[in-house]
């Protein structure tokens, strides 16, 4: 029964990376006026928390501040995308202590967070770069 259970156990996790992988790929504004993100965060967090793993604690830090500023209702972007390109960084690396088809899945999931930090981001950089071509244009 123990195998059974962990074996259920490893395919909800799987189940649930290859999930938050794909809302990432979405819209997260959109997401999180459906509550669809904070629900996917919240069961994140949970699932970080069970490996009881330490250096998994900047991780769960990460994902409380973000699912906190997605759940304000008005995110910002100059917070959240940070935020997205650490947890990114940190899920990639966190990649190693995954077994099995859990580790492509990590993976997936970091590259898919440094994806959305990018996407996230990207609404402000090219205005950035418009007023800093405009600045130096003029000097």
């Amino acid at each position: 029964m123990d195998k059974l259970q962990a074996d259920k156990t490893q395919v909800q996790h799987q189940n649930h990376l290859d999930g938050t992988a794909h809302l990432l790929s979405q819209d997260l504004a959109e997401e999180a006026s459906r509550a669809g993100l904070d629900n996917q965060l919240q069961r994140w967090i949970e699932t970080i928390k069970e490996e009881n793993n330490p250096q998994f604690h900047q991780i769960v830090v990460d994902l409380q501040a973000l699912k906190a500023h997605f759940g304000a209702g008005h995110p910002d972007k100059d917070t959240i995308a940070p935020l997205l390109a650490r947890l990114g960084k940190a899920t990639l690396q966190a990649a190693v202590f995954a077994e099995g088809n859990t580790q492509p899945r990590v993976e997936k999931l970091g590259e898919a967070l440094l994806h959305a930090a990018k996407t996230v981001q990207g609404g402000n950089s090219s205005a950035d770069d418009d007023s800093a071509t405009e600045s130096a244009a003029s000097h």
